[in-house]
């Protein structure tokens, strides 16, 4: 293997090479020749609260400087494929959620790499062909307020709130299209979109923003919400708020994941970012933010239950489908545009 070697034998060494290098020297040449090339640049979605202790981190360890360009997921794979269709090669590293990751597969934009802890992540972490894998989760989880709903009262299902006590007293987040798709999949699409159509019955309020509908159920606006992030719940929970969360089963996540360009100026300091995203000094970083981390390796609360990892296909390939069928359901037709 050509790889991590000095003089005209790294020259040679490509980017595959780089990252998919697993001998025992491995660390220690990757760190020496990171801080040689002394830079990366990273394209990101994450938000500035949370990226910028990880990059903090990461700079103050190695000495290595990180430049950021931060937009939402869309923006940030749109310029990447822009780019490279040009061949401009100015993006090191992407963190962005799944779709748009997948959609950067599909353009090869990104390269296959390891690391030393992928033994620490779940499966679900990992899409089969490998060039991405995620750092981080949203689980969409069901919510209630603990005063206005007793422990015995405590829907166990989906089928649970479909209980005549429920009308009017549920809450969704209305851009969750994806969400939709999935639950409504996994349950056969026939009887998915009929338990859709009765849930639909229950004449649901509809509210904006996963963070918004979890103070909805803290501060008693609502007793239950159906589809918000469990770290919403989690957070307001443990500042004395009147909120608990259930992982109602099938429980599905969206991702947050890290890739590494093909064609990187800088691909040791580019793996070696990634390496430190999902080490275990990493993961604890998103953990003190508040984060769902993917590593196994970080205890928290936040994915201790069976959960799935959303298909990406659902926003790149089936959107228009489960934005009109969620849309009749639930928003009087008014047709959702893809999530940036």
């Amino acid at each position: 293997m050509r790889c991590f070697q000095g003089g005209k034998e790294q020259q040679k060494a490509t980017a595959r090479d780089i990252y998919l290098y697993q001998g025992p020297d491995r660390d220690q040449k990757l760190i020496a020749n990171a801080k040689k090339e002394g830079a990366l640049t990273a394209y990101m979605s994450m938000v500035l609260k949370d990226s910028l202790p990880l990059m903090a981190a990461f700079e103050k360890k190695y000495g290595i400087k990180v430049s950021a360009w931060r937009a939402g997921s869309g923006k940030v794979a749109q310029r990447a494929i822009i780019e490279a269709r040009a061949n401009r090669y100015e993006m090191d590293v992407v963190e962005i959620t799944g779709p748009q990751m997948e959609s950067l597969y599909r353009e090869n934009v990104l390269e296959e790499f390891y690391s030393s802890s992928f033994k620490d992540l779940p499966p679900q972490a990992f899409p089969k062909h490998k060039h991405y894998v995620a750092d981080r989760f949203n689980f969409y989880v069901m919510a209630y307020n603990t005063k206005l709903v007793k422990p015995n009262e405590v829907p166990k299902s989906y089928e649970d709130l479909l209980n005549p006590k429920w009308l009017g007293k549920l809450a969704i987040e209305r851009a969750s299209v994806e969400w939709f798709a999935a639950v409504a999949k996994n349950m056969g699409e026939k009887d998915g979109l009929a338990y859709f159509q009765r849930l639909a019955q229950m004449k649901p309020l509809i509210y904006t923003g996963h963070h918004l509908i979890a103070e909805n159920v803290a501060n008693g606006e609502v007793p239950i919400a159906l589809n918000i992030f469990n770290h919403a719940a989690e957070n307001l929970k443990k500042k004395g708020a009147s909120i608990e969360w259930k992982a109602l089963s099938p429980t599905f996540g969206e991702e947050g994941a890290i890739g590494i360009a093909k064609h990187a100026p800088h691909p040791h300091a580019a793996l070696l970012f990634a390496d430190f995203i999902l080490s275990r000094e990493g993961q604890e970083i998103l953990k003190e933010r508040g984060r769902v981390p993917a590593s196994l390796a970080v205890d928290t609360p936040l994915n201790k239950f069976p959960y799935q990892v959303m298909d990406p296909a659902i926003t790149l390939d089936e959107w228009d489908k489960w934005d009109k069928l969620w849309s009749g359901l639930f928003l009087g037709g008014e047709i959702l545009k893809k999530a940036d």
